[in-house]
Formats: C-alpha cells, structure tokens, sequence
C-alpha cells in the first residue's frame, strides 16, 4: 500500500462505545430528565477548555410542523439514511432480539413525546439544553493523551510503538510511521483525523497498535493468496469452515486486546479486555465500523448541539472523509458522464469471516496516536482567512496552505479591522498563524494570528512566509556576535598576523584557484596540483592534489555567542534569489572566504597519488594559501571542452600573482584526468549515484521575478570538483575517527527499507527496465547503460532515479559513541565505510565541529570536552535543520516555478507517465525535472475514461480533427503537457494534448526498438518524441 494513491476506510473512533449491541435500526434519543440541569452557553468562540458554545434556537428540536404545533425531532432510520454522492452506503448490522425489542420502545416513547404539544417555551428550552449537555459530555472527537509515564511503560513492555509521523500531502487522513519489527515489513499506517489525534507532520509520537480486524489489506497479496487456498476451502466441510471462523473471532479479541490494551496505566484509557471480547462476539458487532458510530456524533450534533456552522460543516467533511469508502462522481465533460468509482481499499473486517485467516503479510498494521512525545512541527503556518458562515461574528477561520494543517479558529479579536464588513478585501492576503491549542471535542484547531504577510504571489510575501513557518533564523547577528570577530582596518583590511603564520604550512607561492558557481560569494574550497616524481617511495611517478578548506574553526571557537549562534542556525539556506547565512557576512564572504589575490587560513589535506587514482599519502594540516582566480564552473568546462584552445585574458576572470591562463587552464586538466579515474574507481566500488534534477531560474535584475527555468545540469567541471570534495572527506572522517573512537562527528547514509527498494526494483521490472537492487554496487551497475548523452538514455535514466530515489533513506550525522559498532557507520550511497562533512565549514555547523576534532588529532588545539550525548544532540539538530533547509530550498523553487509560469504561461513541456490512477495520472516533465499531477476531469474528452487494473491503464477518448483518437496512458507513456497558471497565485494546472497510441509510445517501446537495431539508430528518430 502507496502513502499516494490509497482510500483507507477506518475501522474504530475514538467514540466506540464497545458495551452497546448493535440494532438494525435506532429511533430517536430521548430527551434527558427535565428536572436535570445544563448549562445553555450562549453562541460564541470556544472556551479555553474546549467547550463548544452553542446557539440557542428551536433548531434543536427539529423542524416545526407546518399546523404550528410543537416542532418534532426528525427520525432518520439508519437503513435509510440519506446517501451522499461521494459515500457508500453505510452497512447495517444485526443486533439481538432484545435490542430491536428496546429500539421498537424507544420508538414509541419517543413518538409519544413528540406528538405531546409543549405549551411552554421555556421547558422546550430546557429540554434542548439537556441533550444538548447529555451529547456534549459523550462526544469527544479525540481521545485524551497518556501521561508521560503510561507512555515510558508502554514503549517498554512493547505495547506503543515510538516513531516520527509521516503526513500524506496529497490526502492528509492518511499517515505513517516505520514499523519497527524492520526494514522488510509495511510501514504502520494512522488512518484519519481522529486516530492520528491531532500529531502533525514530523511529530515523533507514541501509537497503538489496532485491532488486526481494522489492519489494512493488501490487495494483491490477498489475491494471491486466495487463489492459492480457494481449492482447499471449497472442499472442505462446512463445519471445519464454521469452527474456523469462530477460532479467527476469538483470535481477533484476543489480538485486540492485547494490541489495545497491554499491560499498562494506559488500560484506563481504553476499553478493558472484558469490554473487547464481548464487542467481537457476535458477526454483527464485528461488522459494525467507525462509519455508524461517526454516524452517531454527527447526529448527534445535529439534534442536540448546533454547532457554529463553520465547525458542523468541518466535522461533516473530516469525519465521512476519512472513514468511507467513496464512489466519487467524475465529470470529466461539464459535469457529463457517468460516476466512476474510486479504487478503495479494505480492512479486514470487511472481508468475508472464512478469509479472515489470511496471513499477517497480506494485510497493513494500523495504528491509532496515544501521545505526542515531541512536538517537531512548528504549528507555524501560511494561509488566508475566512468567515466561518454569514451570519456569525464572534471568529473566522483560517485556512493553511499546507493541507497537512489543521484549519484553525481565529478569535474575532485578533482579526483586522473591518474584517466581517469586508472579507473580501482579505482573501487575497497571507497571514501567518500559529496553533495555540486543539481541545478533544473540536476539529479545527484555536489559533493565534501571528502576523499579516501581504498581497500573495508576491516573491517577498510568500518567502517571508515560508522562511517564518520553518522557523528559519533571519534576525541580524547581535553586537555580542560581531564582537567575537576580529577588528577588520577599513583602509588595508584583515591581516594574518606573523605568529599566526608561522603555525602553517605556507602555500601562497602554489598555484591553488577555486571552481564555484557564478554566484558563489562563500568560497570556501579550493583546488591545487603539482607533478610528483614519486608517490610511492619506490619512484612511481604521479600527482600531489591539494584540498585546502576555509579554516572557519580559526574564527569560531566553541561556546562563545557566536558559537552558539552557529550551532542553532546548523547550516545556511539557500532559496532562489537569496542566502540566509549560518555566519555573519564578514567571516562568510570575507575573512573565510577564499578569494582571489589575498591571503587566505585554511585546512589542507593534500594526497600523493597515481594517475590511476590510488592514494599512497595523505597529509594534513593547517595552512595559509594565496587564491589566483575565481572560476565558475562554466570556465573550467571550457577549458574541459576545449584544450587545444589559447585563452585569452578577457575569457577568464582577473588572475593574480603573474600566473597565465595557460596555468590554470593545465591545471584544471591536470584535475580532470585525475578526478576521471577517481570517479572510476568509485564506480567500480560500487558508489551509487541518482540524478536529482535541481531547477535553476534566470531572475529579472531589479524586480528578481523570474523570466525564465532550465534544469542545472551537472556538467565535468562539476564532477571534478566532487570528486576531490568526496576524497577529503573521506580521508578526514577515517582520521578523526582512529583518534576519538567515541566522540567523531561521522556522517551514516543507511541502506534503504528492504520493502521499499523491493517495490522500487519490481515497478522497474515490471515496466521493462530490469534493475538488480542486491547492493549499491549491483544498482549502479544496472543504471550505467543508461548513463549517456543520448536523449532517450537520459530520459530513461531521470525516471529509474525517481523511481528509485523514493526508496533511499536520508544521510545523517552522528556520533560514533552513540551506535553499536563500526558497521553501523556504512554509507549506502557512497559504499565506503567511513565518511563525514569536512570541506562547507563556511556553510554546515557539522563541518566546524569537525575541523576542530581534527585539529586536536594534530595537536593543534585540546580536544573538546563535549560527551557522546551531547555531540550526538548537536547531530540531531544539524539532521533537522538540514531537513528543513532542504525543505525550504525547494519550496521557494516550486514557489517560483508557479509564479513563472503565471507570468509567461501556458508553457508546453515532454514528459513520462510515472504513476497511474483511476481519476489522475503523475506525470515528469523532462525539461525541469518536476512531476506533476493531471486530473482526467480537467480534460476535455469525449467520453469517461476507462480504467483498467494490473497493470494500471488509462484509455482517454478525444474528438480531433482528424476524428476520434484513443490514447493509452501507462507507465513511461511519453505525452505533450500544457502547464496554466490558476487563479491562486503561485497555482498552476496540467493538462495534456490528445495524442493517438502511436504519437505516444512508451520509453521501453522505444528502447526496444533502439535495442533491436543493436544499438546503432540515430537517436534523432527519438528527439521529435523527447525534445521540445
């Protein structure tokens, strides 16, 4: 089961009630005793103990009669309960003799009680605040958390599971968690607003285990498994068949509570073992779902509580949305055709009684959220606001962009002024706001209005935006920060003083440049080489690379302000059109920086080797180094590209201390042979790389709106700098680490979930492209035919990467003290046992913390007095502010590439089907990298599409000129896309061109075919079908 395209029915609420057996069909409540009391609280905002305030009005009691006589209750037997267009109809259950006896008099009483004239208003009122506090005191729409304590005994005796939550974006009832019985097993799913129980997104959270009736099933497994055992069924008695049954019931309450339950405190904040058993019981109490009992709250709420309509309406959408199974109509054509129904997944109680002894690796575990351990998200988000209905003032409600956010409720007297005379003139503005509290009874979240952003679409507003809910740092370093930093004269700049100098290796006289992008202003790399006679001291002949950091640990000494400073921020962050920096700008662009023409501190690490690439010395050690030129990535491919070529001053930038361009330019392809069989042999080790395509924006220079987007394409020059990045850092993580066996910063990558690569790899068998994902080293290997120039390769390539990409773990900083032993320090990717951050101190707080252990492994300096717990915090932290600035980093280019395309737009772009659904399909567009959803209902066909399962197919039906054309949509189906901006800014749409099944092959039809003339067509047959 996908986190993507998945329909989840939920099987339990919080508000079961286990003890009540269930009936066919249930009368009307009965009013409270009259002489009890309520409070009636008057219509308004929530109290802060999560109360509902609740308007007065007849509508408690139903409709009047049309004669005036006292309203009545309206009686909605459950078997004939309205139907919505997109629910299933709710399943009825059998109940006892004796419940149906009970519903048929509580049906007459409560005929007779409606048929009974009120006379007095005041009693109709009082007997409207009694249901209306007798629903209140039941319903709860989440369970209440367990105490700290519940939570360590329960994580202990192995009845709650602890893990980060992962929130679907597309459908936010569905979550997920790593299972922890191991990589090979399905994560564990939380399914719905109320089991996810108001965690969100990145929370680390404690869970219970569900029932296994509510466990999801795995379609195809179940298949399977069917057809393997529908023989031995059939011919089997139906006694053995029966007593089955009755074994899987009592299996099943046994297995409930136990996952339920445990051997903990949290028993008293759940139903006991008594209350489980005898809810399973019976089929009918099997059967009976979170839909009837969602079914109850909702009814309940309408007869006895009137909600603000805002909250109503919300309850109604959360609540039906995440527990049925939905048909929703699909018009494809102006509300034309028929209703298509949606692929839904079942749980096991919804299976037939016999098949419930299906295997555990047919179905999904679901889990339920018991506590919030640590609360990761920023409850910080971006959106507009709204009024809640027409007529109500007392709040408004805010909607998140992020549809992973609750909508909250804005108290009226934190709104803008004039908001309720002139909403409209708000819904085009952002604000930011933030979650102050989530009561139990309540599914919108109380929230406080942070701050009013601006006009959206506008570069500044919605980056402010994203910079504040991430919780990015953009204040200007404090005066005690600056003060940390070395007086700079205005007039001959920052000198290295004499002594300083005399610690350090001196490389000024050595030819050493960097290699950056354009814009690069923290240089904080840079390259050297020199022929050696020998490398091996037996006179072999080779090279001495020198890898020569900016030594930032020079500047930035541990635990001072500035210090301190750095460590929060962890990293800098990088968006489209600006650097939020780690460090002030002096030390990032000046003083650390390693600029041409000037004196520079830095951490070398320079390497005797071969021109095969075989290291036979390294050495380290700090020095002082003299840069000659900044070059861009695009000068050093020039030089790549064109070495017979004479260069002329005015194609470089200025170079320094007499050297020519003659040198530097023999010098960069010194480098290039070199980092060639460096990349060689890592290859051959088995170091896997995925392209991640990263979008790069050519920006207007005064409004820095963006005119216009391509993909950055990783080039030679860029290789070659990588490979001795890589070469450093491998060198230095195996040095720190002989030294301080328990307190080195490493950097792990771990393998990814055997599950998930095993899907991956399948997906890619299946569609035609064989992969053997054995190791890292068997993946590159079977990606490496497709590593070309050819078109068609690398559009075969950028689809493999993603498929694969998704089953990768992420990389992660640790303390070597913290794991068990060396094998846990593996890096996947790279397939190399030992590996850290070394060569961006200027940039990653990591790297700081390294150079300094590096630096006392030399003796430069003690060594830090920080323990394992420590350090393996700090490590933490730097994995979650390198998270987030990842996060923040592609936003503001998804940001830019919706505003892009609503100022040049429609754009037309190639792309490859990637995933199909019954009502969509994703699809990568090759030119930038970016997969992008189409909704069928968006296009304007001739007719409904038809879906068909295993694999997924799509058939679209379009009148043309040229007539009636069908096209197929699978996986790797080539199709032309038209990307629209919408109304909302930054929004945009997809839709595709109508194509025959010939204008539209497949990549594998076309790899065939290049295949089947051994290799040798012209790839210019493809370009018209890839290029646009």
């Amino acid at each position: 089961m996908t986190a993507q395209d998945c329909e989840i029915p939920v099987c339990e609420s919080s508000t079961s009630k286990q003890n009540r057996p269930s009936r066919r069909h249930r009368g009307p409540r009965k009013p409270s005793v009259p002489g009890s009391t309520a409070k009636v609280l008057s219509n308004g905002v929530p109290r802060a103990n999560g109360e509902m305030r609740v308007h007065q009005s007849n509508e408690d009691e139903g409709e009047t009669a049309k004669d005036g006589s006292a309203p009545k209750k309206k009686f909605r037997p459950r078997g004939n309960r309205v139907q919505k267009a997109d629910q299933q109809p709710y399943q009825n259950t059998l109940g006892s003799p004796a419940s149906e006896e009970k519903a048929t008099n509580d049906n007459l009483n409560s005929e007779k009680e409606q048929a009974t004239p009120c006379s007095n208003v005041r009693q109709r009122q009082q007997l409207s605040a009694n249901n209306t506090q007798r629903s209140r005191n039941k319903i709860t729409i989440f369970k209440p958390y367990l105490t700290e304590e519940e939570v360590q005994l329960g994580l202990k005796n192995g009845s709650l599971v602890k893990g980060a939550i992962r929130i679907n974006q597309r459908k936010y009832e569905e979550a997920f968690i790593n299972n922890p019985e191991g990589s090979d097993q399905t994560d564990i799913a939380v399914l719905g607003m109320p089991d996810r129980n108001r965690a969100l997104h990145g929370d680390i959270v404690a869970v219970r285990i569900r029932p296994r009736a509510c466990w999801v099933v795995n379609e195809e497994l179940y298949k399977s498994w069917k057809q393997r055992c529908s023989p031995t069924v059939v011919n089997r008695p139906s006694d053995e068949v029966s007593g089955d049954v009755h074994n899987v019931l009592d299996t099943v309450a046994g297995n409930s509570s136990n996952a339920s339950l445990g051997s903990s405190p949290a028993d008293n904040c759940s139903c006991s073992a008594e209350k489980e058993v005898q809810a399973y019981d019976t089929p009918g109490a099997v059967y009976k779902c979170v839909e009837e009992q969602v079914v109850d709250v909702i009814e309940a709420l309408t007869t006895s509580v009137v909600l603000e309509q805002g909250q109503l309406h919300e309850m109604k959408t959360e609540c039906t949305s995440s527990v049925v199974s939905s048909a929703t109509p699909l018009h494809p054509n102006d509300d034309k055709g028929k209703t298509v129904k949606r692929k839904t997944y079942r749980v096991l109680s919804e299976l037939p009684l016999e098949d419930w002894v299906l295997p555990d690796s047919c179905l999904q575990k679901t889990a339920e959220v018991v506590a919030i351990v640590e609360k990761k998200n920023s409850r910080l988000a971006t959106g507009k606001l709204e009024l809640a209905s027409s007529t109500q003032r007392q709040w408004a409600k805010f909607s998140p962009s992020d549809s992973r956010i609750p909508r909250m409720m804005i108290d009226a007297s934190q709104l803008p002024n004039d908001f309720f005379n002139r909403p409209q003139d708000f819904a085009k503005f952002l604000f930011v706001a933030k979650i102050a509290e989530w009561p139990e009874n309540s599914l919108m979240a109380h929230g406080n209005l942070e701050k009013q952003l601006g006009l959206a679409g506008e570069i500044d507003v919605e980056t402010e935006g994203l910079l504040i809910t991430h919780e990015i740092d953009t204040r200007e370093f404090s005066d005690e920060v600056i003060a940390c930093l070395p007086s700079v004269s205005s007039e001959s700049g920052w000198q290295i003083d004499e002594e300083e100098l005399a610690k350090r290796r001196d490389l000024r006289d050595e030819i050493i440049f960097t290699i950056d992008p354009k814009t690069a202003r923290d240089l904080d790399d840079a390259l050297s080489i020199n022929p050696c006679d020998d490398v091996d001291g037996a006179g072999k002949p080779g090279w001495e690379v020198g890898v020569h950091i900016a030594d930032v640990s020079h500047f930035v000494y541990e635990n001072t302000v500035l210090d301190e400073w750095a460590s929060k921020r962890a990293n800098s962050v990088y968006l489209v059109h600006q650097v939020v920096p780690m460090l002030p700008r002096l030390l990032c662009e000046e003083l650390c920086s390693l600029n041409a023409g000037v004196d520079r501190l830095t951490f070398s690490v320079i390497f005797k080797m071969d021109g095969e690439g075989n290291v036979y010395e390294e050495w380290f050690g700090r020095s002082v180094i003299r840069s000659r030129v900044k070059l861009t990535y695009e000068h050093a491919q020039d030089f790549i590209e064109n070495p017979d070529k004479e260069f002329s001053e005015s194609e470089v930038p200025e170079i320094s201390d007499d050297t020519t361009v003659c040198q530097i330019k023999e010098k960069v392809l010194q480098l290039h042979s070199v980092a060639k069989a460096l990349r060689a042999k890592r290859s051959q080790s088995g170091s896997l790389q995925l392209d991640q395509p990263k979008l790069k924006f050519a920006l207007d220079d005064e409004t820095k709106m963006p005119i216009g987007v391509s993909i950055y394409q990783a080039k030679d020059s860029n290789r070659l700098v990588e490979e001795f990045m890589l070469l450093a850092n491998m060198a230095v993580a195996r040095k720190i680490e002989r030294h301080y066996r328990k307190t080195a910063l490493l950097r792990l990558h771990p393998p990814p979930k055997a599950k998930v690569l095993r899907d991956a790899i399948n997906l890619c068998n299946s569609i035609g492209f064989p992969i053997d994902g054995t190791t890292s080293q068997h993946l590159s290997s079977s990606l490496a035919p497709f590593r070309s120039n050819s078109q068609l390769l690398r559009s075969i390539n950028q689809v493999l990467s993603m498929i694969l990409m998704k089953a990768m773990e992420l990389a992660r900083y640790f303390c070597t003290g913290s794991v068990e032993s060396q094998s846990c320090y593996h890096h996947f990717a790279l397939n190399v046992p030992f590996y850290t951050h070394f060569t961006s101190p200027i940039r990653r707080y990591p790297d700081i913390i390294v150079h300094r252990l590096l630096a006392a492994s030399l003796n430069y300096c003690e060594p830090s007095e920080r323990t394992v717990e420590e350090i393996q915090k700090i490590a933490e932290h730097c994995n979650d502010k390198k998270l987030t600035a990842k996060k923040v980093s592609e936003a503001s280019a998804e940001t830019f590439f919706g505003i892009l395309i609503q100022r040049v737009g429609p754009m037309e772009a190639k792309g490859v089907v990637v995933n199909v659904l019954d009502a969509a399909f994703d699809v990568l567009l090759f030119k930038y990298g970016v997969i992008k959803r189409i909704y069928v209902n968006a296009l304007e066909m001739s007719q409904e599409p038809l879906f068909l399962e295993s694999p997924n197919r799509l058939t679209l039906y379009w009148n043309t000129d040229a007539g009636r054309v069908e096209q197929l949509i699978q996986m790797c189906t080539v199709v032309d896309v038209v990307l629209t901006g919408l109304p909302e800014p930054t929004k945009f749409q997809a839709v595709i061109k109508p194509k025959s099944r010939k204008e539209s092959p497949t990549l594998i039809e076309m790899w065939r075919e290049r295949q089947s003339q051994g290799g040798d067509i012209s790839d210019l047959n493809f370009d018209s079908l890839l290029v646009d």
